[in-house]
């Protein structure tokens, strides 16, 4: 089973991928809901002063969001 991530109770944590995890970072992709409605949210966490504590949020909030986001990667993937 998989920790709880470190996201405010504010959100609904409806399901969620952990892209990577170490001793100092934790990076994952959640879909939250809030007010009855959901988005897709790319987070980033340092753990400091022993707990974890959010570096970076980026949040999608509909397709059209997310199509101009994959389109941007798949550009600059090729250049990898």
């Amino acid at each position: 089973m998989s920790e709880k991530l470190p996201i405010s109770d504010f959100y609904k944590v409806v399901d969620h991928v952990t892209i990577f995890r170490s001793e100092k970072w934790w990076a994952a992709v959640a879909m939250i809901e809030s007010y009855g409605k959901r988005s897709i949210a790319m987070y980033m966490w340092q753990f400091r002063d022993g707990r974890w504590k959010r570096k970076h949020k980026f949040q999608l909030r509909n397709l059209d969001e997310w199509n101009k986001v994959k389109k941007a990667v798949d550009q600059l993937a090729l250049k990898l």
